[in-house]
Order: structure tokens, then sequence, then C-alpha cells
């Protein structure tokens, strides 16, 4: 297979300027292939407290030195009015906007009861508020060159539960469910959206983990540079797929799907609360399981508010 470029594409990365960080490494390989890419960070510690300051621009300067073009941006994806400026930033330099790697997120650990309010909206906001911003900035300009790739980042902590995440997990299961929604609104427009879920050795995990968890994470391969061909995949025109979620860690990728059991029940729709005890084992047997189809930009007229019936898509 030849070298898969960017060539003439714009890319923006959000929460890139972390070293070592996935956005950072996202950005790197978009560039080195080619891409203009905005790099943003607003500069704060991974657990959203303190002022890091700089990360974006050193990033920058990578790019530069290695022969690359970027600019860099620390406005937040928390707000509308953010999203709105990053991706006034790059269509200001460049003009176009055809890549969106939604990787800016915090962290703060800690137990359900006891997470703070503030940390709380912090958390969604930065993870699900900020795909939604984004993704909503970049829709426009993506819709109207009729191509855009869409490369949002969910954790594998969103569907296998982690303890003192709960409210991260609940952030990043909103983001799947927002991509799949995303992929089928935007087939018609030539803008494919995909979730990666990626596992790595990051400033995150070097400052809130013990150091043994991260020195055994880079030992297995869990590095930022081993997930960075993944969503550059997802980034690249030649990726054929919208709607999925891939999982990438230590130089592998996996399609996390979702499937339903066959469950219970007759053809009259009728359930009691005593079958449904009776026969719960049989309810979660997953042995013949069907998988649940990926999302169809088809959408049966019945379906559809009433406004939006037999109404052109434009």
């Amino acid at each position: 297979m030849s070298e898969l470029r960017f060539d003439g594409r714009v890319a923006i990365v959000t929460g890139a300027g972390g070293n070592p960080g996935l956005g950072r490494s996202y950005a790197l390989l978009l560039a080195l292939r080619g891409a203009k890419v905005l790099v943003n960070d607003l500069g704060v510690g991974p657990d959203g407290r303190g002022m890091v300051g700089g990360g974006a621009d050193k990033v920058v300067q990578e790019i530069i030195d290695a022969g690359g073009e970027a600019m860099s941006n620390g406005d937040s994806v928390a707000t509308a009015s953010g999203a709105r400026s990053i991706v006034d930033a790059a269509l200001e330099a460049w003009g176009r906007v055809d890549i969106l790697i939604n990787n800016a997120g915090v962290a703060p650990f800690a137990l359900f009861d006891e997470i703070s309010e503030d940390d709380i909206e912090k958390v969604v906001g930065v993870h699900l508020f900020g795909h939604i911003w984004m993704c909503r900035a970049a829709w426009r300009p993506m819709k109207e060159n009729g191509y855009g790739r869409l490369v949002n980042v969910s954790s594998g902590v969103a569907v296998r539960g982690l303890a003192y995440q709960s409210i991260y997990a609940a952030a990043k299961l909103g983001v799947v469910g927002l991509t799949r929604t995303l992929a089928a609104e935007g087939h018609s427009f030539g803008i494919r959206a995909n979730v990666i879920m990626p596992a790595a050795d990051t400033l995150a995990w070097q400052t809130m983990l013990e150091p043994s968890f991260s020195e055994q994470a880079r030992e297995n391969g869990l590095t930022p540079e081993s997930v960075a061909p993944v969503g550059a995949w997802l980034a690249h025109e030649s990726c054929p797929y919208s709607g999925k979620v891939f999982q990438a860690q230590g130089g592998t990728i996996r399609e996390l799907y979702f499937a339903r059991t066959n469950g219970i029940g007759g053809t009259d729709g009728r359930l009691t609360l005593e079958a449904v005890a009776a026969q719960s084992a049989e309810v979660v047997d997953r042995t013949g399981s069907e998988v649940v189809p990926d999302p169809s930009p088809e959408i049966p007229d019945h379906m559809k508010p009433k406004r939006y019936r037999d109404t052109p898509r434009t």
C-alpha cells in the first residue's frame, strides 16, 4: 500500500499539548503526513486544575522543526463560543476544516459520593459538551465542503466501568451515542464519524497514578505513539467506516460492537413481572446473540418528527 498522506487537509486536534500525550501524537503524525494542524490546549493539568501552559506552543514548534505547518490555540472546548473560536482560527488561517480529533479531556479521580459538583460539571463540560460544541462548530464548514472526518475520543472505562471514574465514564459513553448519530446524519454530506477508545501511558497517568503503573504500561507498549496510527487512519479519506467504535492500545486495534440477546417474550408483546423474574437467565444468555446494526442514514418517515417529513436534507 502506498503511503497514506493528508496533503491539503486541515486538522484540529484538541487537548494536544500534553507530553507524553495522545493529542500530541495525533497532531505530530498528521503533520508528518502533510496536514496543516491546529494544536489546541487549554493549558490545565490532567485533573483540570492548575495551569501548565506552553504545551500547545511546544508541539507546534516540534511540527515546524520537522518541516510541517501548525498553529496553537488556547480556547476551551467546554463552551460553544470557545469551540467556535477554535474552528474559526483554523478557517481564518487555512480556509477549511477537514479533520477534527476531539481529544481534550480531564479526569479527576474520586468516588461517586465524594466528587465535587464543580468537578462533575467540569468533566461533563469538557468531555461530552466539548464533543458536542466542537462537532457543531466544525459541522457547517465540513457540510459546505462535502467532506469531513470526526474522530471522537471515548474510553474503555465507559463500557466496563471503573471505580473513581463514574462521571468520566458517563460522559465518555455519551460520546459514543453522539458519534453514532452524527454518522447517520453526516452520511449524505460526506462526513464520517467514528470513536476511538485509546489506552496509553500519558501525562495524566504519570500525574495521577502510581509510578509503577506507568512503568508497566510502557513495558507493555502502551504508548501514545502506538495509538496514533489508529486515530490518523480514522481521519483519513480512505477510511470507509462511520459510526464504529475502535479500541486501540499497545499496537493493537479492535472493534467494539453492540449485541443483544434473543431474550424472552411472545408475539403478543405481553410480559408479566413473574415471567421476567422466572426467565431472567434466558434474558442474559448470550448464546446466538444478534449484532446491533451500525447507524443507518436511511430514516423511515414514521421515525421522523413531523417538521422533517418529506423535507429534503440540505
